[in-house]
C-alpha cells in the first residue's frame, strides 16, 4: 500500500492540475458538492490544508477555527491553492506527524488518520472540481484504491455525520472509481 503521505500529496498535485484549468468564468460554476461553486471548493480545499499544520502540531479546532474560517483565497486563488498545499504536505512529512495526536471536532485521532481523511477530501474533490469544470474526472488508479480500501472502513462514521451523500447504486462490473463516487454520493 502506498505511503498515505506520499498519496495526499499526489491527491493535492492532482487538484492543483484541475485547479491550473479553471477560466475566469468557471468560478460561480456549480459543484457536486451541494451549495459550493467552483471558488467555495477550492476555498474548502485551502482552509483545510492551512488548517493542517496547526492540528498536527497539537492545537485544537477551537484554537485554529477563527483564523481559516473564512474566505482565504484573496485576488489568487491558485497561488494560495499552492502555497497552502506546500504547507500541508511540509507538515505530514514532519517527524511525528503520522503519531501526533490530532484533536478533530469528532474527537482525537492519530496524525495518519488525519492525514488519511486530508487525503480522501482532496482525492474526491479533485473529482468535483474535474466535474464542474469539464476537465479528466478520471483520478490516478493507485489513489482510488487506496481511498476504497480506506473508505470501506470509514464509511459508515462518514454517513452518520452527515457529511457525505447517500450512497448510490451502481452496476456490480462499475469500475473501482465510480464505485468510490458512488461510496461518497457522487455519480460518475
Amino acid at each position: 500500500m502506498i505511503d498515505i503521505r506520499d498519496a495526499y500529496r499526489r491527491a493535492l498535485d492532482g487538484f492543483g492540475n484541475r485547479l491550473q484549468l479553471v477560466r475566469d468564468e468557471q468560478w460561480e460554476l456549480s459543484t457536486p458538492c451541494v451549495d459550493w461553486d467552483v471558488r467555495a471548493l477550492v476555498n474548502h480545499m485551502v482552509n483545510e490544508n492551512l488548517w493542517a499544520p496547526d492540528l498536527l502540531a497539537g492545537r485544537t479546532i477551537a484554537e485554529v477555527s477563527d483564523t481559516y474560517e473564512r474566505d482565504v483565497l484573496g485576488d489568487d486563488a491558485i497561488k494560495a491553492f499552492e502555497v497552502s498545499a506546500q504547507g500541508a504536505v511540509q507538515a505530514v512529512y514532519t517527524e511525528g506527524a503520522l503519531t501526533a495526536v490530532t484533536h478533530l471536532s469528532f474527537g482525537d485521532v492519530p496524525g495518519e488518520e488525519y492525514i488519511t481523511e486530508l487525503f480522501a477530501d482532496a482525492l474526491i474533490h479533485t473529482w468535483d472540481l474535474a466535474r464542474a469544470i469539464g476537465a479528466r474526472e478520471r483520478l490516478d488508479p493507485e489513489l482510488v484504491a487506496t481511498c476504497s480500501e480506506w473508505f470501506a472502513r470509514a464509511n459508515e462514521g462518514y454517513r452518520q455525520t452527515g457529511v457525505i451523500g447517500d450512497h448510490r447504486d451502481v452496476p456490480e462490473d462499475a469500475d473501482p472509481q465510480t464505485r468510490l463516487l458512488a461510496a461518497w454520493g457522487r455519480t460518475g
